[in-house]
């Protein structure tokens, strides 16, 4: 499958699990596709880069190291969406991959995960919490922050910060996972 049949398929994906799931495991039968699929992710107006990102999170979900070749990309990419259908599962992208990469269990990934990318995912995780976007990238982020905070001193102090000031104004969702991360600072 090349990239404009990958393009044609993803019409047929729809909200389900299964046409989700479907799609990730033929991209994960040949993880080459990995590279067109990010390609489609920066298009960042068309609806299909939602789709595309609904994709990587299900791929992500279940087998995060099929994406680790392409950490370069996503994260030139996680800078550019816009829509918050496709804000969200690359949100929880990060998640899993600063999840990983701070648990300190698996080699593979703490090898390839660069100073440039933690930076990369630390701006775009600020800009997803800061910025007009649903609470679940904003949940996402406050996690992968909080976890980047361990190795960077500065984001603990900045994060406390943007949830205190945001706090009032939050959903429930959202103070209650700030409630959460708020109660590790201190």
């Amino acid at each position: 499958m090349n990239q404009q049949e990958l393009y044609q398929s993803l019409n047929y994906v729809d909200h389900s699990r299964d046409k989700r799931t479907e799609m990730a495991q033929r991209v994960l039968a040949d993880t080459t596709l990995i590279a067109p699929l990010l390609d489609i992710i920066k298009l960042t107006k068309d609806p299909l880069s939602s789709k595309a990102a609904w994709i990587m999170e299900v791929i992500a979900r279940k087998k995060l190291n099929a994406i680790v070749p392409y950490l370069d990309t996503f994260t030139e990419v996680i800078g550019t969406v816009e829509q918050d259908s496709t804000v969200r599962p690359i949100a929880k992208v990060c998640e899993l991959l600063m999840e990983r990469y701070f648990s300190g269990k698996d080699i593979y990934i703490l090898q390839k995960i660069t100073e440039v990318h933690l930076e990369k995912i630390s701006t775009a995780c600020f800009d997803w919490l800061i910025g007009e976007h649903k609470v679940a990238a904003k949940a996402y982020s406050m996690t992968s922050l909080f976890l980047l905070g361990s190795k960077y001193k500065w984001i603990h102090p900045e994060l406390k910060s943007v949830l205190e000031q945001n706090y009032a104004n939050g959903s429930a969702a959202y103070q209650a996972r700030a409630r959460m991360v708020l109660k590790k600072l201190t």
